[in-house]
């Protein structure tokens, strides 16, 4: 057991996802596959796109590679870096005519495409976080909202700094993987229509990235009271007593009432509405 798994463990029983977290390695050799991964090619006898690799990881447990001659979707291999895009590609054709208005669009959205170097690394590695017989270069969490919410808090707690991230609705585990490393910074990502098409990615889930770095820094965050608990639980009481800090804030914005301090008592209106919602 690797400290890494440990982390996994934490994250799982802070958040309950309903699927495992991911730990996700680039390879640079073919020698750096540990003996229980599963080939794509080699043990299932055809090729997958990462997604559906990812898939296997996350919902099944298995620890899977994949290498150039696995690869199903081609934009993940120009995403990790494992050839070389072709020039129809960069020139947009990848998505016009069928995704977007004109050849121009399509090559604004090829060329954005986040990527590493061409032929930096020969595959990629995955299987659950708490149980990976390696160390991750990022963490990949399958998350719905309210999980989203919890791991934006959680990260947060160090430092108190917001994320910036790039949305885009296409090739999920791209972003699921390449601007978190390039950057070295956590990032959100959307399951594309591929990840729910063919992968079972639900409709409810986002996709939450860490790199190694800051894997440690998010489990000892969600351990903190402050950044909440799951499952989640609400009351629609208006003017609801705030926390002390936030009072205090309040009292110097001149917000009367708004700490709760001055509340005798619930008038027949609120007490209405509040049980109404209740």
């Amino acid at each position: 057991m690797n400290v890494f798994n440990e982390y996994g463990t934490r994250i799982e029983e802070q958040i309950r996802p309903s699927s495992y977290p991911l730990a996700v390695k680039m390879l640079e050799t073919r020698e750096d596959i540990p003996k229980e991964a599963k080939r794509p090619k080699r043990d299932f006898g055809a090729c997958m796109s990462t997604c559906q690799c990812f898939s296997l990881s996350r919902k099944f447990g298995e620890t899977v590679a994949q290498f150039f001659e696995d690869m199903w979707c081609p934009e993940p291999v120009i995403g990790f870096g494992l050839a070389e895009p072709p020039q129809f590609f960069l020139d947009g054709h990848n998505r016009y005519p069928d995704g977007v208005s004109s050849l121009e669009a399509g090559s604004n959205w090829a060329r954005e495409l986040p990527r590493f170097e061409a032929n930096r690394y020969v595959g990629i590695l995955s299987a659950p976080l708490k149980t990976a017989s390696f160390e991750p270069d990022v963490a990949v969490i399958y998350c719905n909202s309210s999980q989203l919410l919890r791991l934006l808090l959680g990260i947060a707690y160090e430092d108190g700094r917001d994320i910036t991230t790039v949305l885009g609705g296409h090739s999920a585990c791209v972003y699921a993987v390449v601007p978190s490393m390039l950057k070295g910074e956590c990032h959100v990502a959307v399951p594309c229509r591929g990840d729910r098409g063919y992968a079972g990615a639900q409709d409810d889930e986002m996709i939450f990235s860490v790199p190694k770095n800051q894997i440690s820094r998010l489990a000892h965050g969600l351990e903190q009271p402050g950044t909440g608990s799951m499952p989640t639980r609400f009351s629609m009481t208006p003017e609801y007593k705030l926390s002390t800090s936030y009072g205090e804030v309040a009292r110097q914005l001149g917000m009367k009432k708004a700490d709760g301090s001055e509340i005798k008592g619930f008038s027949a209106a609120q007490r209405k509405l509040s049980l109404q919602y209740r």
